[in-house]
Formats: C-alpha cells, sequence, structure tokens
C-alpha cells in the first residue's frame, strides 16, 4: 500500500446523530491539514448519517456497515483501509481543538520511539472538568480513565499505561503489528486490552496535556447503562486474565478476586449489581475460548516484569479517587522488534 497521508482520523458511530456532526466540524478547523478522515457507521438507526456535511474534510470517506460492529470492530475496519502513517481514532461525542493534530503530529517527531499516544480530554459541555488523562491501570487487574470527573489540573507530559479510546494515536503499523482491537470485546476495554499486549512487547505510552479534545464520556451508549456494565466487567476480567504474566498473575489474583467481589457488592446499592453479575459470570465464561483463539492473544513478553509494573498503579485509592497516573518520561530505548505476525483482525 503507498501511503498517502500522515494521520487518520476514524470516527465510529452508532446512532451519534446529537454528536457527530459538530465532531466533524472541529476537524474541518485543524490546523495541520494532511490527514484523512474514515467514518464507520455501524447500521446507525438514527439517521445520523443521512445530512451530514462532509465539505472541507480532507480524504473523507463513509464506510457503511449492514450490522453493529461495535467499537473493537469498527475501527479494525477502518484501521485496513487506511492510507496513513498513523491512526488518530476520534469519537463521534468528542470535539477536537483546532491544533489537536498538530499537537499529536509535533509529539511523533518529538518522540520517534513511541507507537502509541494518549491526548488531553476535557468535559464537553465543561472544559473545567477532566474526561481523562490517559488509561491508568491497578496492578490487581482493574482499569480506570485518569481523572475523569474531577476538576481541572495542571498536566506534565509522561508516560500513561496506554491511551483512551476516544483520542487514542497509534502507529498504523505497529495497531496491525498486533491484530487491533480484540473484536471479541465489541466495546470498553478493548483499548486497554490492546495498550496492555503492545506494553507486553516492549511499547510504551506518552500522555500529551496539549493535545486536546472534548468529549462527553459515553454520550452514546450511557456510562451506567446496563449495557455499558456489563461489557465492561466482563472485559475488564478478559483483560486481565489474557495478558498478565504469569508470575504476576499469581501474586495479584487474591487481589483481583478481593476488588471484583466489592465492585459486586456495592452494585446493591447502587442498582448495578445484575450486570455486574452477569458481567463476571460472562467473563468467566469466556476465559477458555480467549486462550483457544490466539488471534488477539498477547506476544511474547519481551519487558521486564519491573518496567511492566512501572506503568502500572499499585496503591487502591488511586483507584477509588481516579487520579491520574502519569510517570515521569525515561530515555528512549531501542526500536521494539516485532515478535507477532500482522493479524487477519475480523476474518
Amino acid at each position: 500500500m503507498t501511503l498517502m497521508v500522515s494521520v487518520s482520523v476514524i470516527i465510529v458511530n452508532y446512532n451519534g446523530e446529537a454528536f457527530l456532526q459538530k465532531a466533524l466540524d472541529s476537524l474541518r478547523n485543524q490546523t495541520f491539514r494532511d490527514f484523512e478522515v474514515l467514518l464507520v457507521d455501524n447500521a446507525s438507526t438514527d439517521g445520523s448519517v443521512t445530512q451530514l456535511n462532509s465539505e472541507g474534510l480532507p480524504g473523507y470517506r463513509f464506510l457503511p456497515q449492514v450490522d453493529n460492529l461495535g467499537f473493537a470492530a469498527g475501527n479494525n475496519v477502518a484501521a485496513r483501509e487506511s492510507k496513513a502513517t498513523w491512526l488518530a481514532l476520534f469519537n463521534p461525542d468528542a470535539v477536537a481543538n483546532p491544533d489537536w493534530l498538530e499537537r499529536v503530529m509535533a509529539a511523533t517527531e518529538r518522540h520517534s520511539d513511541v507507537s502509541m499516544f494518549a491526548c488531553a480530554q476535557y468535559a464537553l459541555e465543561d472544559p473545567s472538568i477532566m474526561d481523562g488523562a490517559g488509561d491508568c491501570y491497578l496492578g490487581f487487574g482493574i482499569p480506570w480513565r485518569g481523572g475523569f470527573g474531577l476538576p481541572t489540573e495542571p498536566l506534565m507530559e509522561g508516560e500513561c499505561f496506554s491511551p483512551c479510546g476516544a483520542s487514542a494515536v497509534f502507529r498504523r503499523s505497529v495497531f496491525e503489528a498486533y491484530g487491533g482491537f480484540d473484536e471479541r470485546f465489541f466495546c470498553y476495554c478493548e483499548d486497554v486490552d490492546l495498550g496492555y499486549r503492545m506494553r507486553l512487547a516492549g511499547e510504551r505510552c506518552i500522555f500529551l496535556p496539549d493535545a486536546v479534545i472534548r468529549h462527553a464520556g459515553s454520550g452514546i451508549s450511557g456510562r451506567a447503562s446496563e449495557f455499558a456494565i456489563f461489557h465492561g466487567t466482563r472485559n475488564r476480567i478478559w483483560t486481565y486474565a489474557k495478558n498478565t504474566p504469569a508470575l504476576l498473575l499469581l501474586l495479584t489474583l487474591p487481589g483481583h478476586v478481593a476488588i471484583t467481589l466489592a465492585i459486586f457488592l456495592r452494585g446493591f446499592a447502587t442498582g448495578r449489581a445484575g450486570p455486574t453479575w452477569r458481567g463476571i459470570v460472562a467473563g468467566v465464561a469466556g476465559l477458555g475460548s480467549l486462550k483457544s483463539d490466539r488471534r488477539f492473544g498477547p506476544p511474547k513478553r519481551s519487558v521486564s516484569l519491573g518496567d511492566l509494573a512501572y506503568a502500572m498503579a499499585w496503591n487502591p485509592k488511586r483507584l477509588l479517587d481516579r487520579r491520574p497516573v502519569i510517570r515521569p518520561l525515561r530515555p528512549p530505548r531501542a526500536p521494539v522488534a516485532l515478535s507477532v505476525q500482522p493479524a487477519a483482525a475480523g476474518k
């Protein structure tokens, strides 16, 4: 494939009529212009794509699907259509600052050894509230979006565990080499799972405080919906069981079980116990098929447990407070030698 542009901005839409046009308008106003827009529509029924104004969007391509593939497979579809060096994921319920892509591309030049980046996210209607500073990962197997819902605070450029899928940036060749998103997840935690797989191979993620989007935060699927709770619970278990090295799994499994039980019990007070329990049951029941189907399995580990642990959080209070976890930058490493072959995701 001949690369034609620097960045493919990928939007996966499903019934996003209330947000989608504003997302496209913010891309039209980008100061960096060497990009294309790939819009995947997952069989929306709300008319959200029938009267879109795509005028002025560089390289705009519409990729309609006959079924709702979910966030994971929808992004994989667009990645296979990409003609760019970089993939910039962008939620339909988000709005980007005009210099978003300019800041991202400057960072790819500053950190030429890095293949994934996380952007700063603020609440769509209230920029004084954080929406996320990358995804964090408690070593006992619990991810969270750093800073979600907290008052805005000064943030430094540094290393976070993985990028939030609402504004994640990946080098396309590396995204493809590790199979893209695990399509069995459908949505939720697929970004943490891919980040974990890449970290096992020695990749790292840089958080960019000056590459800013504003995000509604589950404005389409609903953050506290039964759908979100079920998939988030199930996929959290799969991410942990699938990727955690054996020694680390042995040491952290009691903590993982205890925290999962605490989340379930808290669900009785919040009305979320039902979907949480169904997610736990589906997560445990699906472990066998996860192990037997290696399309989206972790690569052979080439990073030390110490380096892996460095990127994680180990104080549960960080999780309870939803604080960001951004580590100081370390010196660049030698380029990572990919230990897997490109996966035929979705086939």
